[in-house]
C-alpha cells in the first residue's frame, strides 16, 4: 500500500509538532510504523493523504457515532456557524443542550460542558475531593481517563503501594495520592480502603476498560 505522502507529512511535521502527533494514541508506538495522515471521510469510510480507503473502526475514539460528514449533521453545523462560531459567553443553545442531556439521563441533575475527557475527569476528581474532604483517589491499572497528572500514574512494586509516575513531568508527591487497583479484582480495591479508610475521595473507572484491550467488567 502506498503511503508516501503520509511519510512525507510525518517527516515535515517533526519540525512543527512535538512528537509529530497531537495525541499519544496517534503515534502508533504500540503497533509500529509511522502515523497515517487522513484527508477526508464519509460515512464509515476514510481516505488517507495517499488516497487509500479504509473502513473506520476507530470513530474518533468513540464520539463519531453518526459517521463522517453526515448530511444532516453538516447542515445543522453550517446553520449554527452562520449565527456565530464562539461568543465566550452563555448562549441559549447550551441551555437547550443541557436540557436534552438531562432528559436522556434521569440520574443526571446538572450538566457542565467541557472540551475534552481530560477536563471532565479533572473536574470530577476535584469535585469528589472537595465534597469528601479527602485527597486520595483509586484508579485501575491500565485505565485511561485523560492526561491529567493525577491520572498518569502506574502501579508500584507491591499491592498496597501508592502509584508511581507513569511519565516524565509527573511528580512523585502528586502520584502518592493516586492508589492503583486491578480491574475485576475486588480485593485489590478493599486493600486500599482498609489501609486508608478516611482518606479516599473516590474511585474512577472505565465501565469497559478500553485502553487495556476492551475488558468488560465481571459480575
Amino acid at each position: 500500500m502506498n503511503r508516501q505522502r503520509s511519510a512525507q507529512l510525518y517527516s515535515e511535521t517533526q519540525n512543527l509538532i512535538p512528537g509529530m502527533v497531537n495525541s499519544p494514541a496517534r503515534s502508533r508506538g504500540a503497533v509500529g510504523g509511522t502515523p497515517i495522515f487522513f484527508s477526508r471521510g464519509k460515512g464509515s469510510h476514510v481516505w488517507d493523504a495517499d488516497g487509500n480507503e479504509y473502513i473506520d473502526n476507530v470513530c474518533s475514539w468513540g464520539p463519531l457515532i453518526l459517521g463522517h460528514a453526515d448530511d444532516g449533521v453538516v447542515a445543522v453545523v453550517s446553520t449554527a456557524a452562520k449565527n456565530g462560531i464562539s461568543f465566550g459567553a452563555s448562549t441559549e443553545a447550551e441551555s437547550q443542550m443541557a436540557s436534552l442531556v438531562i432528559q436522556a439521563h434521569p440520574s443526571v441533575s446538572l450538566v457542565r460542558f467541557v472540551r475534552s475527557g481530560t477536563e471532565a475527569a479533572m473536574s470530577a476528581l476535584r469535585l469528589a475531593r472537595a465534597y469528601a474532604g479527602r485527597d486520595k483517589i483509586i484508579k485501575f491499572q491500565g485505565g485511561y481517563h485523560g492526561h491529567a497528572d493525577a491520572l498518569l500514574v502506574a502501579a508500584g512494586s507491591v499491592a498496597t503501594s501508592h502509584g508511581v509516575p507513569d511519565t516524565a513531568g509527573v511528580t512523585e508527591s502528586l502520584a502518592q495520592d493516586t492508589l492503583i487497583a486491578q480491574f475485576n479484582e475486588i480485593d485489590s480495591i478493599s486493600i486500599h480502603f482498609d489501609e486508608y479508610p478516611d482518606s479516599i475521595a473516590c474511585v474512577i473507572v472505565e465501565p469497559v476498560a478500553g485502553n487495556m484491550g476492551v475488558v468488560p467488567p465481571e459480575d
